[in-house]
């Protein structure tokens, strides 16, 4: 084993640090492609807090990487509630996971409301939840309800898919 790897062994908290420095640049270079007309009544303009965003991203990555080759070292978690002897629950977490990509997956075409309503429905089914009926109401509701809320609230249209013209 070389002596770099031998002096980086039990720090990935490294592998943190790229991990924000990476989405600190990727951040950046999409503003940088940012083409927006000067504007006196906003001069600041849209481009401002993606720079901020990347900026503070990369300062991050970069303290935690000083801090980590001084030898600091993140603190095991210690909480009661966890178990650290036990392994993953990928019972729990593949289905989870399966609900997320079914979402991304189906968002485009299928609209919002219905891959909203497939995302917590899922999501509840694999926290453990029996109620089919029951979550699958409050799962319709729940997409509903933010499809709603981003329209008249933030006035962001969701993608409404297969709805179009329903909702």
């Amino acid at each position: 084993m070389s002596s770099l790897t031998t002096g980086l062994k039990g720090r990935a908290e490294l592998g943190v640090a790229l991990l924000l420095g990476a989405a600190g640049a990727l951040v950046l270079w999409d503003a940088i492609g940012l083409v927006t007309p000067y504007s006196k009544s906003d001069p600041v303009g849209p481009k401002t807090v993606p720079y901020i965003v990347g900026a503070l991203l990369i300062i991050c990555a970069v303290l935690l990487a000083i801090n980590v080759l001084r030898g600091g070292k993140g603190e095991a978690e210690g909480g009661e509630d966890v178990e650290l002897g036990h392994p993953a629950d990928w019972k729990t977490v593949l289905p989870l996971a399966g609900a997320f990509v079914l979402n991304i997956l189906l968002i485009d075409w299928a609209g919002w409301v219905i891959s909203g309503t497939v995302l917590f429905w899922g999501s509840v089914l694999a926290l453990g939840s029996r109620h089919y009926v029951r979550d699958g109401i409050i799962s319709v509701a729940l997409s509903l309800l933010t499809f709603y809320g981003f329209y008249l609230g933030l006035g962001i249209a969701l993608p409404a898919g297969l709805l179009e013209g329903v909702l």
